[in-house]
């Protein structure tokens, strides 16, 4: 049976850290770029707690110029 991939929501939030980092945007910049009233969305992405909503991974493969497999991280993708 094939073990389908899921996303690793920890090294997912790790990787848009680092891309919001290498990127030059602070925390603030990448709130008011995404239009949140409060940071605590990007806090809970990039501590793993839950992952962008679609629209919010296009919103950050356009900001960060990477694709959206670029930002997640798949775990679990082993045939079996």
């Amino acid at each position: 049976m094939k073990k389908l991939p899921t996303i690793d929501m920890v090294n997912t939030g790790k990787r848009i850290e680092k891309l919001r980092r290498a990127r030059g945007f602070t925390v603030s910049e990448l709130q008011e770029c995404m239009g949140f009233n409060t940071p605590q969305s990007i806090y809970k992405w990039q501590k793993g707690k839950v992952v962008p909503t679609i629209d919010h991974l296009v919103a950050l493969s356009s900001l960060f110029d990477v694709t959206i497999d670029e930002i997640i991280i798949l775990t679990g993708s082993s045939m079996k």
